[in-house]
Order: structure tokens, then sequence, then C-alpha cells
């Protein structure tokens, strides 16, 4: 099923009705990268990427319900300041805990945002601590490429950095619990599974999946076919936990794997056009996901079901999965999130605009 493709035609500050029911525009002043759901509020955060040390965070409010242009908009008032372009946005996954916003850059980040007054006089949100694990001899930090919120322990975030380590912190007590060198080179990305397992990519071609009951060893679950191709992004299946999805830089393929059967991927998809950027999978749903690229289009895609514990020749070959669903943003696509709260919707990042699309 294809969506139609958005007017070209420039977005109003406030958003911009397009002829296409399924998709709404919020247009910021500077290009964006970081996105992430609120898990409690009809709330989205937006990162500027800005070649400065002044960025910005942006919030917009949107209407899962009724939505429209009007609904889908930026709150000035709930915007603020960031010390260069946050790599990485995400809110406290859990929704019962308060409202808390954690960013990744130089350092890593924990600002104070209630989302109970989406109204102009509401307080912006605060930062409420810097975490930085500079070693006493450096003036800098090695910068942050990515983290991920622990769902299970939120308490827990782990960070990735460009000095081949994993951190992982606890930020109730604004320490560092445990620090690893994971990779040989510089981490790309790093995502929790269990409470105290998380898996991470790197520039050194691998995605390696750790166990913090046994900081000593880790599993290599997938290595680059071409030696020291780096992998970018990581997504682990959420629903179904024996199941990732990585990137390659400047490859068109979504990697598919099940760590029951480290090496080999399950599936490769090749239906991009040009490098794929993004990766997320369906919050609900065991076999869905959807991936965004250079091409401008967002893909998603259903996996076939697969035996209990496919083996090496038991791969998908990759011309046999076609997408669902094709949206044409117009644009490279640099980003794109799947909302929890609401998995009828999810969100990419496109030029300096965000748009809001329902599957």
């Amino acid at each position: 099923m294809d969506l139609p493709k958005p007017p070209s035609t420039s977005a109003s500050s406030a958003g911009s009705e397009s002829p296409n029911p399924h998709a709404f525009t919020c247009e910021l002043p500077h290009s964006i990268y970081a996105l992430a759901f609120s898990p409690t509020a009809p709330v989205l955060a937006s990162g500027s990427f800005l070649e400065d040390l002044h960025n910005r965070v942006s919030l917009l409010s949107f209407d899962p319900v009724r939505p429209s242009a009007a609904s889908f908009r930026a709150l000035p008032a709930l915007s603020f300041d960031h010390p260069y372009p946050p790599t990485k946005l995400q809110f406290n996954p859990r929704a019962a805990a308060p409202s808390l916003l954690a960013s990744s850059a130089d350092t890593l980040r924990i600002w104070h945002a209630p989302l109970d007054d989406l109204s102009a006089s509401a307080p912006p949100p605060e930062l409420r601590s810097v975490l930085d694990n500079r070693k006493a001899s450096s003036e800098f930090s090695a910068p942050l490429t990515s983290f991920d919120w622990n769902e299970i322990e939120p308490r827990r975030i782990g960070t990735a950095s460009i000095d081949t380590t994993c951190t992982v912190w606890d930020i109730d007590r604004g320490v560092v619990e445990t620090q690893l060198i994971a990779h040989d080179k510089a981490v790309h990305d790093i995502a929790w599974g269990e409470a105290g397992v998380f898996a991470s990519v790197s520039a050194d071609g691998s995605v390696r999946v750790f166990d913090l009951r046994d900081k000593e060893h880790s599993t290599i679950v997938y290595e680059s076919p071409r030696p020291d191709t780096p992998l970018l992004r990581l997504a682990w299946n959420r629903f179904d936990l024996r199941y990732m999805a990585a990137l390659l830089m400047d490859s068109n393929a979504v990697v598919v794997l099940d760590i029951r059967a480290p090496g080999v991927p399950v599936a490769e998809l090749h239906r991009h056009r040009a490098c794929a950027n993004a990766v997320a999978w369906a919050p609900q749903a065991s076999r869905h996901l959807c991936s965004a690229g250079d091409d401008g289009q967002a893909l998603i895609w259903e996996l076939p079901e697969t035996a209990p514990a496919p083996a090496p020749a038991a791969a998908v070959p990759a011309e046999g999965i076609d997408p669902v669903l094709v949206y044409d943003a117009g644009a490279e696509i640099n980003q794109l999130q799947w909302a929890a709260a609401h998995p009828d919707w999810m969100a990419i990042a496109f030029e300096n605009k965000v748009q809001l699309l329902r599957v």
C-alpha cells in the first residue's frame, strides 16, 4: 500500500494540512535530527542539528485521537537551548515515572520536563543533572553517539561513545555503575534487552551483546560481511527480544538478526534506493518494523514467520520480502520514531520538518 506523496510547498510554523489525511507536518527554524515520543503525553521532542555550540530542543504537541494540522504544533514555552546537537533524545520509558527527558551530546543530560501543562505559560524543562565521565587527566569528555534508557530498570541509562566504551549510569545517584571497553573502534549505538543485558554496534563492524553479570565477556552476534564496514544503528525488538535490526554505513540494507543464531541474518531488506538511516520496531507487534533513508522513503515491513530456532541456511532471501507500506517524504529522512503509547503513529524528520504519520 502506498500513501500519497506530501506536497512540496512549505509548511507553516504551526503545521500544514496536506492532501494526505495520514500525514501532518510541523516546520521548525532549524534542521532536525533527534526525535523522541513521550510515553505519558501526546508530545514529541525534536533536536536541532546545527554545527554550532548553540542548539535547540523543541517540544511539539499532537492530537492522536482527532489529528489535524492545527493540533500538531510547536510549544515555544517548552522549548529550550541545548549545548551541541543532541545525538539522541529519549523520555523516561516508565509512564508512571516523573517526566524526565535525556539527551546525549558531549555529555549525558537529564532534564525535568513535566508535561501536564502545555500552555504558553508553562515553565520550560529544567536541567536536572549533567553526567560526565571524563578522565581526570582530560579537559574534555569523549562525545556520546547514542544512549538507551532501560525500561525494566529505569534508573539505568547506557551510553555509547567514540572512545570505544559503553557506560552504564545510575541516574538516581548520578554515578557510573560500570564502564566497558565494548569494541575496538567507536561505538555508534546501544540498546537494552533485559534489565542487565545490552547490545551495541560499532565502527569495527560488529554487533555485540553484554550481560552485566559477566562483564569480562561479550557475544558477537553479527559482523559486517565487508571487513571494517561500520555498523551505525541498532534496534532491539522490545516485543520479541530474539530479534534485532542493524544498519550498515553507506548501505541500503536493513539487517535483521536472531540472537539465537549468531552470524547470519534471518533477513536482509534491500528495497531502499539509497542509504538507510533509521530503523524502529513496531511497539506492539513482533514482526513489523519501519526503516527510512536518503531515498526519502519510510518503509514498513512485515517479516515472515520463522522457525523456533532458525539455522543459518534458513535466512530469508532479500528478494523475497517487499515492504507492506511505502511513504515518500520527498527529501532525505534523517530519523524516525514509532510511538509506544500511540502505536498508530510514527514521526520522521527531514530537513527542518517533523512529520507525523498515521500507519
